[in-house]
């Protein structure tokens, strides 16, 4: 399980590197301020998934889409990681 400094390490580098983002904030609305749309968002769960290491139900990744900013992402990954821990 990863930290919640390594994974903003990780997700930050994602953002930049295959979305293009410059600087991205920890608060910046996703769609707002970097123009992200769902079809973004399927992509970076899919990214996710590889940096976990597990996939996401059709369930987990419906709840993924109220997500609007990095630090959503956060929230989300940690509770995905302690969601799959304790199974």
């Amino acid at each position: 399980m990863m930290t919640r400094d390594e994974l903003e390490k990780n997700i930050v580098a994602i953002l930049v590197d295959e979305f293009e983002f410059e600087k991205p904030g920890l608060t910046d609305n996703l769609r707002d301020d970097h123009g992200f749309d769902s079809i973004d968002a399927i992509e970076l769960l899919a990214k996710i998934e590889e940096m976990i290491g597990f996939q996401l139900s059709r369930k987990e990744k419906e709840q993924a889409m109220s997500i609007r900013t990095i630090n959503d992402i956060l929230d989300y990954v940690e509770a995905m990681q302690a969601v799959k821990r304790d199974e």
